[in-house]
């Protein structure tokens, strides 16, 4: 019996209500990392077909730059239709279509821990970096066949294809073969795969099994291994306690050495990146990210934007609630850790608050902007949409979060908070058989500003349109003394020159990227010095000094050259021509913030600061 054929009789007994009707193939040969194969096995009903590559809705990657050699077997044509999809006409019945993906070079610095990778002892390998899917067939379920080589090991979210027992019969000389089962081919694109020489872990809360799996690099540093997985076993078991249960039935952390510490959010996994020298220094140093991520899991992917799209190889269009699924994912991924009694980079509440607040005050993009259009231009667009501002929708979206919190509990008289909220909205994501294959697919509620605002009000009672007209919709600042005072707490807030080691900090408030093999000016701030010397956002660098800049690392090099004192002639290309702004670098200022207690706060008020950790 074949590989695919003993693959197929093991499923059966596995999973008995699921049928695959497309048959994948990801091979990795041992002896040429430079990517993989892959085989598509599905009935052609019509005598023409089209496949695509979906596109993330947050890291479009863009893996079809990279797909070779589209074939398809007995016989017939294939047509490239559009960058992301193929065409294809072939006899009816059982088609085979074969293509490889070309891994680009690896890029200088640490990697993206969601991006594809191959070395000698593993990689990153799956997801909507390496399946096309058929196109009107995306409800189909699937079988996903590995071939890999046979000292590596696997980590998915995806469901197992056959019982444990049977691995012994799939494996050959130089290889072992894998068999896993997704629902759909959104499920199959949302679960990254970790393979190779793997360290792991496991552990279970409330009856549900997690595993936390490193792939470490040849010369990794030993890390304290209890106090890592610990932490994470401490933060998923807060955000149960807040849910009271989860949209999975099992869930994988997959972290790799060498890559940098950003992660990325799927329906039951999560891809981090994990310098094990960082955790030799501090085991729980990636608790902060992981808890973020993680949250995820509720909060973005449970509760969803209404913009986003189960599976596409189109780009995802603008999302405007990413102030809510960003912002509240970062004040509970602090307040969770502090629940946990996980030391952090600020010490208290009131601490991190302090500093929320001074970023907030020290960017005008936010007296601009609603929280709205900051997250409709958050993702899949390039850097300067706002012209000569730039925000971040996580730092607005928490600072809102945090002065609902403070609205609920005094309407409340503090029976209520944010807590109630989230539990609200995903009560009402919740599918009514959590367990089965099929609901991991279909969980979820779809959100915009109103559905937020009324779960708001149906917690709290009262009316909220005002706050959301005027920050979440509207562009004003947020009156943060109005609701600290709610909890009997107010603002002192000074400026001064903005510090660095002891020393002034220079005016970097520029950056730039690259597009059509040039650089891109991006002004953070028009009263940056670059800002006030005429520069503005998305303009081409010609040279700096004379000299000609045609790369961001290059740009970064001579920011971070210059001194304070120091002139810098910019030369940029307009479509009026050329300009040449002479900018003299100089210091700027920061707001320091510190939260007081008012002098009359009452006992209630006293009573609320100390029930939001303040």
């Amino acid at each position: 019996m074949n590989t695919l054929a003993l693959l197929l009789a093991l499923f059966a007994p596995a999973h008995p209500t699921l049928k695959p009707a497309i048959q994948y193939t990801l091979r990795v040969d041992s002896t040429d990392l430079s990517g993989w194969t892959i085989e598509m096995r599905f009935q052609n009903k019509s005598g023409t077909f089209r496949l695509a590559m979906a596109a993330h809705p947050e890291y479009d990657d863009r893996y079809w730059r990279y797909v070779r050699t589209v074939a398809v077997e007995p016989s017939g044509t294939v047509t490239r239709l559009d960058s992301a999809v193929w065409q294809f006409s072939a006899p009816e019945g059982w088609v085979t279509v074969r293509y490889r993906v070309a891994l680009p070079p690896p890029e200088p610095g640490l990697r993206a821990s969601w991006r594809p990778y191959l070395t000698p002892t593993g990689g990153l390998i799956g997801g909507p970096h390496a399946f096309m899917y058929l196109l009107g067939g995306e409800q189909m379920p699937v079988a996903l066949i590995l071939e890999l080589p046979r000292s590596w090991d696997v980590a998915t979210g995806l469901r197992d294809a056959f019982r444990a027992t049977d691995q012994g019969r799939l494996q050959r000389a130089n290889q072992r073969i894998w068999g896993y089962a997704a629902v759909d081919a959104a499920s199959l694109m949302d679960s990254p795969i970790l393979v190779g020489r793997l360290r792991q872990w496991r552990f279970v809360e409330a009856g549900v099994p997690h595993r936390v799996v490193y792939w470490p690099l040849p010369n990794a540093t030993p890390f304290d291994t209890t106090r890592f997985v610990s932490g994470i076993q401490a933060i998923v078991h807060q955000t149960f306690t807040l849910f009271g249960t989860a949209p999975y039935r099992d869930y994988t952390f997959m972290f790799e050495d060498g890559a940098y510490g950003g992660g990325l959010e799927h329906r039951n996994s999560v891809t981090l990146g994990a310098s094990s020298g960082d955790l030799a220094r501090d085991p729980n140093a990636l608790v902060p990210e992981t808890a973020h991520e993680f949250f995820h899991t509720w909060n973005l992917l449970a509760i969803k934007p209404i913009e986003y799209r189960e599976i596409d190889y189109r780009t995802q269009p603008p999302v405007a609630s990413l102030w809510f699924s960003e912002g509240l994912t970062m004040f509970y991924a602090d307040l969770l850790q502090r629940r946990a009694g996980i030391p952090l980079r600020d010490s208290t509440r009131t601490t991190h608050l302090e500093r929320l607040i001074g970023s907030y005050l020290a960017n005008p993009a936010y007296g601009r902007f609603s929280a709205e259009s900051i997250s409709r231009v958050a993702y899949n667009v390039d850097p300067g949409e706002l012209g000569d501002y730039s925000a971040s929708t996580h730092l607005q979206g928490e600072l809102i979060g945090t002065m609902l919190d403070l609205m609920i509990r005094d309407v409340t008289h503090g029976q209520r908070s944010m807590d109630d909220v989230m539990r609200r909205l995903f009560d009402r994501a919740s599918p009514p058989d959590p367990v089965s294959l099929r609901a991991r697919g279909n969980a979820g509620v779809r959100i915009d500003g109103r559905v937020i605002e009324q779960a708001v009000e149906s917690v709290c009672g009262c009316d909220v349109t005002p706050l959301f007209d005027a920050f979440v919709r509207g562009a004003s600042p947020i009156d943060i003394d109005r609701y600290l005072a709610l909890a009997g707490l107010k603002t002192q807030v000074s400026w001064g020159p903005a510090m660095y080691n002891g020393e002034r900090e220079r005016d970097l408030r520029m950056w730039g990227f690259e597009r059509d093999s040039t650089v891109r000016l991006v002004i953070n701030n028009p009263a940056s010095i670059w800002g006030q010397a005429g520069l503005h956002s998305r303009e081409r660098l010609v040279g700096i000094n004379g000299v000609p800049v045609k790369t961001w690392p290059e740009l970064r090099a001579k920011l971070q050259a210059v001194r304070i004192g120091d002139t810098v002639r910019v030369e940029v290309a307009r479509a009026s021509g050329p300009f040449v702004a002479t900018v003299v670098v100089a210091g700027f200022e920061r707001p320091t913030v510190r939260i007081e207690r008012l002098p009359n706060a009452t006992v209630a008020q006293r009573r609320l600061a100390e029930a939001a950790i303040f």
